[in-house]
């Protein structure tokens, strides 16, 4: 199964110079919860973004068609997402999970070959923001999770967990 996991702003915003735009502890924690023990796939500058570099109990694939292995420490290298997903298969042909996990390049590029959307939606639109998530057409999906959270201490905006399974 294929999943692309990302914080999108009610614009569709993911980042800016970079960076998450918005700090939500309890996406952070779902993230982790979701592809702990799986794969995930990134491209070279969300690779970059990570703050120790790759993320430990996940197979760690960076997508670059100029980088060295020794540029990625930790993690598998790539040159284009069909040979990633390929590295992927087991024996029997079936793929393992696997999360895309940005940037939005890549997100754009496996929109089209994903069988579900793990979404933290925020419900706010930055201020400031260069990087965005493709539009999503609702009318392909299933919605199978609608969590919402109010503000609170640790998260000053509202947001919701939602889970779309392709039709």
């Amino acid at each position: 199964m294929i999943s692309i996991i990302v914080a999108i702003s009610e614009n569709n915003a993911i980042g800016f110079e970079n960076k998450l735009i918005y700090w939500l502890p309890n996406d952070l924690k779902r993230f982790k919860s979701l592809t702990t023990g799986n794969t995930i796939i990134m491209g070279r500058r969300t690779f970059e973004s990570l703050p120790k570099g790759a993320l430990p109990n996940r197979r760690n694939i960076v997508l670059s068609k100029t980088g060295k292995p020794e540029d990625f420490p930790g993690a598998d290298l790539y040159p284009t997402l069909e040979a990633a997903l390929e590295s992927c298969k087991n024996e029997d042909g079936d793929k393992n999970e696997i999360f895309i996990i940005g940037g939005a390049s890549v997100y754009k590029e496996a929109y089209p070959l994903a069988d579900r959307l793990c979404l933290t939606y925020i419900f706010d639109t930055p201020s400031q923001a260069d990087t965005f998530f493709p539009e999503i057409n609702y009318d392909e999906w299933k919605e199978t999770l609608h969590e919402e959270h109010e503000i609170d201490e640790k998260h000053q905006h509202r947001y919701a967990f939602i889970n779309l399974e392709r039709k």
